[in-house]
């Protein structure tokens, strides 16, 4: 069965967003360390709702996603794995979904299904966020 052009373009999509995430950090890293954002910047109201926009929009994303993972274990590492990556675990979330399916159809199934828990790719991100925080 060959794989629709809509499952492409979703998966070419999420690429997208991990690809310019790693991008986008990666110049922020080499200029400035993570925890050293002038207090002028953390203060200021617009970055204030900026970053309570994304975490409301991080937390909405999980919600599905806790509904969508039946293993408490694999609930509790997307949880921590949104929060801390953000849309890197949102891209990669939606990528291993978006490799099950072949398609467009089948796209309903990626909102619809519930899985299992698998606990591989929550732990690999886990894994991946504590060596980011540390090297920050």
């Amino acid at each position: 069965m060959k794989t629709s052009l809509s499952v492409w373009l979703l998966r070419g999509l999420f690429v997208l967003v991990i690809a310019s995430m790693l991008a986008v950090t990666s110049w922020a890293s080499l200029h400035t360390p993570l925890f050293d954002i002038p207090p002028e910047v953390i203060c200021h109201p617009w970055f204030l709702a900026t970053l309570l926009d994304a975490y409301w929009g991080f937390i909405t994303f999980y919600v599905w996603a806790a509904w969508k993972e039946r293993s408490r274990t694999a609930r509790a590492l997307w949880l921590v794995n949104v929060l801390l990556l953000g849309n890197f675990a949102m891209a990669a979330y939606f990528l291993r979904e978006l490799f099950v399916i072949r398609t467009t159809p089948e796209i309903g199934l990626v909102f619809r299904r519930r899985n299992s828990g698998t606990l591989i790719l929550p732990s690999m991100l886990f894994a991946a966020a504590v060596v980011v925080l540390f090297l920050a």
